[in-house]
This record gives C-alpha cells, structure tokens and sequence, in this order.
C-alpha cells in the first residue's frame, strides 16, 4: 500500500466515525463543533462524507418491502474485514441499487437529494435549495433538507430559519420541527425551535399548523402566530408583528412588553454562556431594542429600566436577580 493509499483509507476511516456519530440525535454541541472543523479542513473529507451520506440515502430507493424481507432475514456472523472492506462492499451494493432506481433518479433528480446545513453561534446564513427556495438561519440553527419526487422535507433540528418557498403543489413543502409540523405549497414563514416549544409566524401566503397530538391542523394566513408546545399541542392563532419577530434578520432584537423570562430565553442564543432568571422578577415586563451581537448592552441596560440587577456566576453564565 503505497502512502497516498494509507492516507485514504485513514479519511474514509474518519468519514465512517463521523457519519456514524451524527446519526446520534442527541450528539453534544462540542461534538458537532469537531465534525464541523474536520469537515472543513480538506475537502477529501467533505468528499468522502458526501459518498456515506449518498449510500445512505440510496436505501430510501429499495422497496419497503424488501428491506422489511432483509430485516427477517437469518443473521449470520460476518468475517473479520477492514473498514476499508466494509465500505468497497457497501458502494457496490448501493451502486446495484442506483442500477435498479435508475430510471427515477433520471426523472427526478431530488430524489436522492439530502443536504445538512448548520450556524455556529452569532453567525447568520442564507441557503438556496434546489428548487429555488431559501432559508435564512439564524445562529445555532440546524436543519436537514431532503427532496423526494412528491414531497420537499426541512426538519429543523435547532434553532430558528425564515423560509421562502417557491409554490409547487404537486410537492408540498413541510417543515418538521419537533412537535410541531408546518406544510405549506408556496409561501414565507418563521419557525423558531425552543427548549419549551415550536413558534411559527407567517409573513404571506397561508401554511398549515399540526402538533404530535393528533388534531386538526391549524390554517395560518399572514400576520398570524401559533406556538405548538413540547406535548404536540397546537396553541390559538394569534395576530402578531412579523417584523419584531423576524428582526433578527437584521441583526437586533426588539422586545415589546413581554416577560423577562422570555426575554432570557431569546437572549440566551446569542450568548455563548447562559443567562438565567430569578422566579422574583421572571414576571416582569420589558420593552427595548438592542442589537444581537451586543448582548452585554442589554444587560447593562436593565438595571436602569427595572427593578434587577445582573450577576455573574463562576461558570461564566449570567443571572438577574431582584435588585
């Protein structure tokens, strides 16, 4: 084996580690940040993830039923191989797969379609699908994207991202985002992922509202808000300001008479430490506009506006506590 071949095999050896680590669904956030940097030091790594990621997305072409058949299958202990091996093994079978699918992917080239985009903190990204719609990400956000022939698919797994959906009624556009379901043919939209619940707010066009339990969905015409909790619950419609809720698309937060519990929820996303809030003063109301990269100004701000005062604590996060 010459050098060049040990130096493949060891960046295949990393891309297989690495896919198999974001399959996890509660991979820790240092992790993340790791792939990300190894992800963008050479491009044979962003190369060789791409061929796992395709391989993987190739299965989505073998009928239901024949992987149901494999599942039944007699497992049998495999010999001893190289990673290396595993891999050579499983592009041919995907290849005999895309052999068998051709005639789709041919039709439709979204149907093997599948892209993961992520924001590190304080960074704001604009993203161009294939079908020319696009996602603006705020800071932390992350969202997988994947097209099938009658269906476009965004689960937005952290974070908050504008949508702007080129119409196509023959796929319907669905944003998942943890208990809540957004599904709409052509439109613009904002859907911010909480810790306690799903906010979507519609700036035009109309969008359909589900949550996990089960109930009828919500029609959403622009101007209106709804927040699906952490249950699956689907709140009541409200008319809400799309312009102070999309203001992070410029950089600041506007704040209108609303508890201070939830502003140090949205202030928190901006903060590479948390902030917290003492029970005493969570209930009070707070109205201001700050920028988002300057989260210090606010804090320095609030004792002279309400009756608080910031302290902070030996792990570097930040709490307000009645003055």
């Amino acid at each position: 084996m010459t050098r060049a071949d040990s130096a493949d095999c060891n960046v295949r050896d990393e891309a297989a580690y690495w896919f198999s680590r974001n399959r996890d669904p509660e991979q820790p956030t240092e992790e993340r940040r790791r792939f990300d940097a190894w992800l963008a030091a050479d491009e044979s790594h962003r190369a060789e993830y791409e061929v796992l990621e395709r391989l993987w997305r190739a299965t989505e072409l073998i009928p239901e039923q024949h992987l149901r058949d494999l599942c039944r299958a007699e497992v049998r202990p495999l010999p001893m191989a190289s990673r290396r091996s595993f891999l050579q093994g499983a592009m041919a079978a995907a290849a005999s797969v895309l052999l068998a699918a051709g005639a789709t992917y041919l039709v439709d080239p979204f149907s093997l379609r599948g892209e993961t985009y992520v924001t590190q903190l304080g960074e704001r990204r604009q993203v161009t699908l294939a079908d020319g719609s696009t996602l603006e990400l705020n800071g932390r956000t992350r969202v997988a994207v994947k097209y099938g022939t009658d269906h476009r698919l965004v689960r937005l797994e952290a974070g908050e991202a504008m949508f702007s959906v080129t119409p196509d009624r023959a796929r319907p556009f669905v944003v998942e985002a943890g208990p809540g379901r957004v599904t709409v043919t052509g439109t613009r939209f904002n859907v911010r992922r909480g810790a306690q619940d799903v906010r979507v707010a519609v700036e035009s066009g109309r969008v359909l509202v589900a949550g996990e339990r089960g109930e009828a969905s919500r029609p959403l015409l622009a101007g209106d808000g709804v927040r699906v909790a952490a249950s699956g619950t689907v709140g009541p419609v409200q008319r809400i300001d799309i312009a102070t809720i999309t203001a992070w698309r410029q950089g600041k937060l506007i704040f209108n008479d609303v508890p201070l519990a939830e502003v140090v929820e949205e202030v928190s996303r901006y903060r590479e430490y948390p902030l917290r809030v003492a029970p005493e003063v969570a209930r009070l109301r707070f109205s201001s506009v700050f920028r988002a990269d300057d989260t210090n100004a606010l804090l320095a701000a609030l004792p002279r506006i309400l009756p608080v005062k910031v302290r902070t604590l030996s792990d570097g996060s930040s709490e307000i506590i009645p003055f």
